[in-house]
């Protein structure tokens, strides 16, 4: 391991629970033992730290659930792999902090550009593989000819950030699994041929 993926590994966790802009440079030399000119060395500044932070954050929390669906054959086994994944997905980030995505998305959006940028694509690019995924049923004739893709994306998207957001403002998860049974029950089957 690299001094910057040391430094990342130590300090991604405290920027996702901290806040992207409530860390502070004393807790990361604090997290990481160096001094500020050595994390410089490795970053150009909190805000490069902090978007690569953010990207860590995403590989280990989101980017499995992406290489699961793209693993998966069919959209209703899609959707149904989704749910599957975040019904875990609490245990998974807990000691992170919670959804780095929402928390950056929330965190960033009037003080780190970039950051808030870049959470944005990650919701942006959510949205677009839920709708392509009701797209692509639609065209297999899985999913209702009539269904709206880019409504139900959006809906589905909102119960899972909705819910990660409530199981972690509660310490309860069972937000999370509330919402995924939704979709599961009454989500998938209304949409279904």
């Amino acid at each position: 391991m690299n001094t910057s993926e040391f430094i990342l590994d130590k300090v991604a966790p405290i920027f996702n629970k901290q806040g992207y802009i409530g860390t502070s440079l004393s807790d990361i030399t604090n997290a990481t033992g160096l001094t500020k000119g050595a994390i410089y060395c490795n970053f150009t500044n909190k805000e490069d730290l902090a978007l690569k932070a953010f990207q860590l954050n995403i590989n280990l929390a989101i980017t499995p659930l992406f290489h699961e669906v793209a693993a998966t054959k069919g959209s209703i086994n899609k959707l149904n792999a989704i749910t599957k994944y975040q019904r875990s997905y609490y245990d998974l980030v807990k000691e992170i902090g919670g959804c780095p995505m929402l928390r950056a998305g929330v965190d960033t959006k009037f003080i780190n550009p970039l950051l808030f940028k870049a959470a944005q694509q990650l919701s942006q690019k959510f949205t677009i593989g839920l709708t392509n995924i009701i797209s692509d049923g639609i065209t297999n004739k899985e999913i209702k000819q009539d269904v709206d893709a880019v409504k139900q994306a959006k809906i589905i998207l909102s119960l899972i950030e909705g819910s990660s957001l409530l199981a972690f403002t509660h310490n309860d998860p069972s937000y999370i699994l509330s919402c995924m049974d939704l979709i599961d029950d009454v989500i998938i089957p209304d949409i279904r041929e």
